[in-house]
């Protein structure tokens, strides 16, 4: 070019004009990228001839089935699929979509039940929604994130009260197979209606009898209305597993950037963890311990850090995370549930042999805590059973000491008669939460001896007594309570006097019998 400089002025006018036609008529030069299939396994494909491709972005088969790519190595594409592998074979061509896993999201959603593509599974229309974000998402910065000052009620008694939760916070749900992880959550989900809650369920590796039970159940409790469910079985890909609760929480945070409140469910991390283990192992990334991947506490926390609570110039939205783990043998220091406890706000740990002995919920009352929800709880809840905890701690060590036949002390003796009281109160059963000013009243009888009068198989009896009469007669007070309004000496006088006033007919009965 340089000893023929008249042809190098000539080229780059035409490639100047070029330019300002192409920008005046903003035409795009687009290169499609074609590769190809190399090899197809249960779970994942690699994929030649994509130079281009982005992480996690979606590729397309030639049969219209997807994938996302996972591995970008030298010279080929891990892709993991999203569907089924039959069909697929080696040399079939397979095309970059040029867009990353997203999801639809917005109000069409309530309600529905979908995939972690946003696919509807409940046999009604696709969803009418033009919103979609990616799934995968940057966590809200520290400045922000405001303080979890706002409760969230799940309704049950032993946790309001001992381990409350606030919106924003992140509180692991943790224990053995059945012991009622799941009716916790949707307890929770159920004690949201009219609360102005968005409630997201995602089932990650379930057997699809389990999540058309726990819809069914969602229905008959009018929980669907607000209610949206994210779905990957056990019997659906593994990428499917693995997307779903990141699909989920994108969901969330779109209702949360409104400035709603959010409560979203992991039913269970364990499975999402095995899922992401076995798409690493097959695309030969380096196992560590337990076989997972170096990377297994990253996939988490990245996803619970996305639960917070927005500052007010953001919204003021939240989004209150309660993932569930299973652990095996009541093992709360394996691998994936210690990762988890150091990553959440506390713990609720359900303890097999409560649950065997018919204390349900089976929450074990000495592994649980929780972090944040105290600076949210209720005034009143506080005023009522602040020492609750301590005090039934120390019960449950007299019990089992009084158990050897020892010769116990007139004191001793009144407060293990409490803590079996306090025990009875503290159960409750599924699919009737309870508001705060209930709960309140029912404690306020129980840690103030207004029930040492009864034997504990009366307890239940008693506490239905006790909420009806005092809704009936101190609606001023219950509204106050909800107000967040604190529980003063003339409002404990009066709740004490109704709830006498309650349980009287009841020690009548029982003293008449003796």
């Amino acid at each position: 070019m340089s000893d023929r400089p008249e042809l190098t002025a000539v080229v780059g006018d035409v490639l100047s004009t070029l330019d300002h036609v192409l920008e005046s008529h903003d035409v795009a030069l687009r290169v499609d990228e074609i590769g190809t299939l190399v090899s197809v396994g249960s779970s994942t494909v690699h994929v030649q001839g994509l130079p281009g491709t982005q992480s996690q972005e979606l590729i397309e088969f030639a049969d219209g089935r997807l994938g996302m790519a996972f591995n970008l190595d030298p010279g080929q594409v891990g892709v993991v699929l999203l569907d089924s592998n039959q069909g697929l074979y080696a040399g079939m061509e397979a095309y970059r979509t040029g867009r990353v896993a997203d999801i639809p999201v917005g109000e069409a959603l309530l309600g529905r039940v979908i995939d972690a593509l946003g696919r509807p599974l409940d046999g009604r229309e696709l969803l009418g929604t033009a919103d979609r974000l990616p799934i995968e998402r940057d966590a809200p910065a520290i400045m922000d994130r405001a303080p979890v000052t706002m409760p969230l009620q799940t309704g049950i008694k032993v946790i309001d009260a001992l381990f409350p939760i606030g919106r924003g916070q992140r509180e692991l749900i943790v224990g053995d197979r059945q012991t009622g992880k799941t009716a916790i959550a949707l307890d929770t989900i159920i004690n949201q209606r009219d609360k102005d809650v968005i409630c997201i369920y995602c089932a990650i590796g379930q057997r699809n009898a389990s999540v058309a039970k726990v819809i069914s159940d969602l229905q008959e409790h009018g929980a669907m209305d607000y209610t949206i469910v994210v779905l990957a079985t056990g019997q659906d890909a593994p990428g499917l597993q693995y997307n779903a609760p990141y699909a989920a929480t994108s969901i969330g945070e779109y209702f949360m950037e409104q400035g709603r409140d959010v409560l979203i469910i992991y039913d269970d991390l364990t499975h999402h963890a095995r899922a992401y283990r076995e798409l690493s192992l097959l695309l030969r990334r380096p196992p560590g311990r337990e076989a997972f991947p170096g990377d297994i506490f990253y996939i988490h926390s990245r996803l619970l850090e996305r639960a917070t609570h927005l500052h007010p110039d953001l919204g003021g939205g939240s989004m209150t995370a309660l993932p569930i783990v299973e652990t095996e043998a009541q093992n709360i220091s394996a691998y994936i549930p210690t990762n988890l406890i150091s990553i959440t706000d506390g713990q609720i740990y359900l303890s097999p042999t409560l649950f065997q002995r018919g204390v349900l919920p089976a929450v074990d009352i000495g592994r649980s805590v929780s972090r944040v929800g105290g600076k949210a709880q209720l005034p009143a809840f506080r005023a009522v059973a602040g020492d609750l905890r301590l005090s039934y701690t120390q019960f449950e060590e007299l019990e089992a000491f009084a158990r050897f036949g020892t010769q116990l002390d007139k004191e001793t003796r009144q407060t293990i008669e409490r803590g079996r009281r306090v025990r009875e109160t503290l159960k409750q059963t599924q699919y009737a939460p309870l508001s705060a000013a209930d709960q309140i009243a029912v404690l306020l009888a129980v840690t103030e001896g207004a029930l040492d009068i009864l034997p504990p198989d009366r307890i239940a009896e008693a506490e239905r007594a006790i909420r009806a009469a005092a809704a009936r007669k101190q609606p001023d007070l219950y509204e106050r309570i909800h107000k967040r309004k604190p529980l003063s000496e003339a409002d404990r006088e009066a709740l004490l006097g109704t709830i006498e006033e309650a349980i009287a007919p009841l020690a009548e009965d029982e003293h008449g019998d003796a």
